[in-house]
């Protein structure tokens, strides 16, 4: 049985290759530099979990014991600062480990370089460097690739979401450039090939030859849309990386290196992985389309892009099927009941916990526009039904001790959602997930919701905290309650299973 080892697997490549290793009979260990990631992935109790980081060497050590091979699928191309140091730090820690640890192979998935050097990206002269010393240490190959197309990957967001929001757009002259797209399954039938064969080196993989513009066309052709892309003679790659991230879900740290990326011609260079490999076949760029498609209208996206950026933060931005959502995670200190009656009773006379005065407001601009603005305060200060209204809210789904979904109905460019749930995690703590969900109506709502994401940053986070303190208030309350009703002694354990809390 082939021991293998996989950094980065709760990226978007890691997490989906990880399966197929255990899949395929490989007794898998993961890196990960937080083991919470790994909690509630099918395949969590399947591997062996390790926690380090590649910049800490002492970490990873213990990691690399009697591993066959490690893929190393790790880089900073969505961090700020110095990301090439740090790829070229964690790349040299790595390979030095693994070397001492007697890796016999380490297999690494890098980025198609244009035929000039000198005219590479700094992320993609990054990537290639972190393959240059890794193969310093140990036998690598390293698989190099252009954008990848799979449901949830960034390039295929940035595509789709440029090609659904703008009908007409006027464009840098680099969309002409040739690109070498090719489908996640392809990646991952060449990583997984790539361990049952000899180190091998550079090899480049890629599908069909086309240009971006091509690629947008081509999404729309299997969508149906009809889009019109002008070219201009201008490169402006940093203007365009920051457009990208205005329209699309992408962040502008993720948006350049992605658009610096397509700058340059990326094709292939030679038929190596043909000769290495040639039972992988790569699909079409069009079906390679029509697959994501169809994985995203089932709901069935094993990883996304975003899953590896924000390690144990409590703030996520993401946008999915036309609708943007903040998602914010808190740990709260308390039962899922009084958690629950925390975010339950928000609302009327109580307010909302923080910045009351904002949205005191919002009310009144609200009603200003003939809308219901809070004049509607709430039935009962502690109680919701489904369907009733509160303030300028409708309350869509109440679930007791578990959920609570608002549905805005103030005056908006598009349509807006306040939702609060209860997850309780196997080790018993308890979180607070806070989702703010807007479905713009064209260029009108983007601008509305992007203007607005500064504040949002700030009160919703205060919000989501401020709901957690709240429900621990809350419970030290009822137990304070429950001891003087019982005369300052505990109580059985029935007595206080029946309160919904316990001490």
């Amino acid at each position: 049985m082939r021991k293998v080892l996989v950094t980065g697997a709760t990226g978007y490549i890691g997490g989906r290759l990880v399966p197929r290793l255990i899949d395929r009979g490989d007794a898998v260990r993961v890196l990960v530099r937080d083991r919470e990631r790994v909690a509630g992935r099918a395949w969590e109790g399947m591997v062996d979990v390790a926690v380090g980081d590649v910049l800490e060497p002492e970490t990873i050590r213990e990691a690399l014991e009697d591993i066959d091979t490690a893929y190393y699928l790790i880089h900073a191309m969505g961090a700020d600062g110095d990301f090439a140091e740090r790829d070229r730090r964690g790349a040299e820690n790595f390979g030095s480990a693994a070397k001492a640890a007697g890796v016999k192979h380490v297999i690494y998935l890098g980025g198609l370089q244009p035929d000039d050097d000198q005219r590479a990206s700094p992320h993609l002269a990054s990537r290639a460097e972190t393959g240059r010393v890794l193969a310093e240490h140990v036998p690598v190959t390293e698989l190099r690739a252009g954008p990848i197309i799979g449901s949830g990957s960034a390039s295929f967001e940035m595509v789709r979401y440029l090609t659904e929001r703008l009908p007409a757009m006027v464009a840098p002259k680099w969309i002409k450039n040739m690109v070498q797209p090719i489908a996640v399954r392809d990646i991952l039938a060449y990583l997984l090939a790539a361990s049952e064969h000899e180190p091998a080196g550079v090899i480049d993989v890629g599908g069909e030859q086309l240009t971006f513009r091509d690629m947008m066309h081509g999404y729309a052709g299997v969508r149906g849309l009809n889009r019109i892309i002008i070219p201009v003679p201008v490169l402006a790659p940093k203007l365009a990386a920051r457009w990208v991230g205005f329209v699309t879900p992408i962040p502008n740290r993720l948006a350049v290196p992605l658009v610096e990326g397509v700058v340059q011609p990326l094709v292939v260079s030679d038929d190596k992985a043909k000769r290495l490999f040639p039972q992988i076949k790569p699909i079409d760029y069009r079906t390679s389309v029509e697959l994501a498609l169809g994985k995203i209208e089932l709901g069935d996206i094993e990883t996304r892009w975003s899953g590896s950026l924000g390690q144990g933060e409590t703030l996520q931005l993401e946008d999915s099927k036309g609708i943007v959502r903040e998602l914010r995670r808190v740990r709260a200190d308390c039962s899922a009941q009084a958690l629950y009656r925390s975010f339950t009773s928000l609302g009327g006379e109580r307010g909302y916990l923080t910045f009351n005065w904002a949205w005191r407001l919002r009310g009144a601009m609200d009603a200003l526009v003939g809308g219901p603005g809070l004049r509607r305060g709430r039935r009962h200060p502690d109680e919701l039904l489904p369907g009733e209204a509160m303030d300028f809210w409708r309350v869509e789904e109440v679930e007791p001790n578990e959920r609570l979904t608002l549905r805005a109905e103030m005056k908006l460019p598009g349509e807006a959602w306040l939702r609060w749930e209860v997850c309780n995690e196997k080790d018993g703590s308890v979180y607070l997930d806070q989702t703010a969900a807007f479905r713009p109506r064209g260029l009108p709502g983007l601008l509305y919701w992007w203007s607005l994401y500064p504040v949002h940053l700030v009160m919703f986070t205060r919000m989501a905290r401020a709901i957690a303190a709240r429900g621990k208030q809350l419970e030290e309350s009822s137990q304070k309650d429950f001891h003087r009703d019982h005369g300052g002694t505990e109580g059985t354990e029935q007595d206080k299973k029946s309160t919904g809390f316990s001490p």
